[in-house]
């Protein structure tokens, strides 16, 4: 991995939450704003276009947002659907129109889930969430 060197002039109150963190974790200040960017510049890579920018705009979100993504769930019949059509799928060919039906459904879960990991990722990057937590 190539390192590139930055100066960056930051608020006295950032850094010192920033030099907590590293005493807290016993890791060097560098480590701590490095992760802290990392987790809010999330990769984009694997993120589909139209959801880069919700993504991006999570980081800015309070608390109690993130929590409510993190929770989201598709509505009861929509999951109902999705596990009939999918078990349909695998007793005969699909209509054209439950084929695309089901495209929309597993799209819907899909970007469901992303918003859920990236709000979960933001919550623990703030010391709010773990995965043993009962939050």
């Amino acid at each position: 991995m190539t390192f590139q060197s930055i100066t960056l002039n930051m608020p006295e109150q950032v850094y010192r939450r920033a030099k907590r963190a590293a005493e807290a974790l016993q890791r060097p200040i560098e480590e701590v704003i490095l992760d802290t960017l990392n987790a809010a510049l999330f990769p984009v890579d694997d993120v589909p276009p139209e959801m880069e920018g919700e993504l991006a705009a999570m980081t800015g979100l309070p608390d109690e947002a993130l929590w409510n993504a993190a929770r989201n769930v598709i509505p009861p019949r929509r999951q109902s659907r999705l596990r009939a059509l999918s078990k349909t799928q695998q007793k005969r060919l699909l209509k054209t129109s439950e084929k695309s039906e089901l495209d929309e459904l597993r799209k819907e879960y899909g970007m469901m889930t992303l918003r859920k990991a990236h709000a979960y990722a933001l919550l623990r990057q703030r010391g709010l969430y773990s995965p043993t937590s009962t939050q």
